[in-house]
């Protein structure tokens, strides 16, 4: 491989955004459009958001949407292996992961999954990832143009920040559309829907903290995004944590056979 803020109170807000699927960004109707590009078609398409499936078509990731979605397993399974490729190979960060396990989950906030696609993402989001993520490493697919993380099969990849210069440039390389979300667009003064914005992330942390799941994060984490909400203690962090330590234990293991290589060499010598 070669290198290469004005928002309503907090719950009403959650409650609009996550069990009202009629409030914010440009609709069909409140009813679930398959976003294309690189996205699966959701299995219910033209129809309105719903509790996830249990058993096998269950999220895999992305659970905080459960309650409310468009998606099932078919759109959580790649976003999990391409956090998972991130974790491995692409040598992501811890707050890497973290940003880019939010990025990926953009598809099942029911406001995304009901809007026009593809996902429209704020570029504030879109520069908090990129400025994470510049130094793992990613790999552009000649075939769809697509950034994605380095995995195993990959020949060439490189470093974020060789790919793309700023976050708005790896939002659009990676399949999403963009949004100022430091403008206001709308003619009546409306503040546009976008994925990633402060009151998006508030929506989704407290989510998270209200549901039957719970997160080893909240304590831990509750001013990374100088915010009173824990907004990365979703759905799906356990297992992101789990797959940094993975990650770590495989480097470490990586490196414990280098030094005893090298000793060996040392001795025949």
């Amino acid at each position: 491989m070669k290198s290469l803020s004005l928002s309503p109170p907090l719950l009403l807000f959650v409650f609009f955004n996550l069990f009202v699927p009629s409030s914010l960004g440009e609709r069909e109707n409140g009813l679930c459009i398959s976003q294309g590009g690189r996205f699966p078609p959701f299995s219910i398409d033209g129809q309105k958001p719903r509790k996830a499936p249990k058993g096998p078509r269950d999220l895999t990731l992305c659970r905080v949407f459960r309650h409310n979605t468009c998606c099932d397993i078919t759109q959580t399974y790649p976003a999990s292996v391409s956090v998972r490729k991130l974790a491995s190979t692409g040598e992501g960060g811890r707050e890497c992961l973290h940003l880019w396990e939010l990025l990926e989950c953009s598809i099942c906030d029911p406001t995304v999954g009901t809007s026009s696609g593809p996902p429209q993402i704020c570029t504030s989001f879109c520069n908090m990832v990129f400025d994470a993520c510049s130094g793992a490493y990613f790999s552009l697919d000649m075939k769809t143009q697509i950034l994605s993380p380095c995995g195993l099969n990959d020949i060439v990849c490189g470093k974020l920040n060789k790919w793309a210069s700023n976050g708005t440039e790896l939002c659009h390389l990676t399949g999403f559309s963009v949004h100022n979300d430091s403008v206001i667009s709308d003619e009546g003064g409306a503040v546009q829907f976008c994925y990633g914005g402060k009151e998006s992330l508030d929506s989704i942390a407290n989510s998270w903290k209200f549901s039957e799941h719970g997160s080893a994060f909240d304590s831990q984490h509750s001013s990374f995004w100088g915010l009173e909400t824990v907004s990365w203690a979703i759905g799906g962090m356990v297992l992101t944590a789990g797959l940094v330590y993975i990650s770590k234990r495989k480097s470490y293991s990586r490196r414990q056979r280098q030094a005893a290589t090298i000793r060996t060499a040392t001795r025949r010598r």
